[in-house]
């Protein structure tokens, strides 16, 4: 059977260690909140994680649809770049996949398993990259809020004049 097979028959097994793996880079108390709520509403972060890391596998498996990738990459990593991660770890989970293969597979598939990893750090790249795009994204709101107080406090100084034409 070919590796593809074997990720398809062990598709459950191996989603549910990354999910669990995603999960343990959270706190104590946020891990248990995250594995005990199932609402989508009360519990967002815990959602995203269960959902988006199938879709994220079946996409790296087959390796065909970048724009579900990405997409799948931006909803988790969204959420981890506004938390008090640093970035190796808020994209870390990525590259996590790779010993989650090893340890539920072994090692019977070398030159198939180096071509996935190949995928696989194709997407930790991915992942950085939609990182960074989040992280801009924060700093770029966070700079037009000290403007805009900055503008209102000068306002209510009575410092802000019109130029006369």
């Amino acid at each position: 059977m070919n590796l593809d097979g074997i990720l398809s028959e062990n598709r459950s097994t191996i989603i549910k260690k990354w999910q669990e793996a995603i999960i343990q880079t959270y706190p104590k108390e946020t891990q248990k909140f995250l594995k005990k709520e199932k609402s989508q509403f009360a519990n967002p972060v815990g959602s995203i994680i269960t959902k988006d890391v199938e879709v994220l596998f079946d996409e790296v498996v087959k390796g065909e649809d970048t724009e579900k990738i990405f997409s799948s990459l931006d909803k988790i990593i969204r959420i981890r770049a506004v938390q008090d991660f640093k970035p190796s770890h808020a994209v870390g989970f990525v590259l996590q996949l790779k010993g989650i293969l090893r340890e539920t597979l072994g090692e019977g598939y070398p030159a198939e398993l180096r071509m996935f990893d190949d995928r696989v750090d194709a997407i930790a790249l991915l992942a950085f990259d939609v990182y960074s795009q989040c992280r801009r994204q924060l700093c770029d709101i966070r700079v037009k809020e000290v403007r805009n107080e900055v503008g209102r406090l000068l306002e209510r100084a009575n410092l802000i004049r019109e130029i006369p034409e």
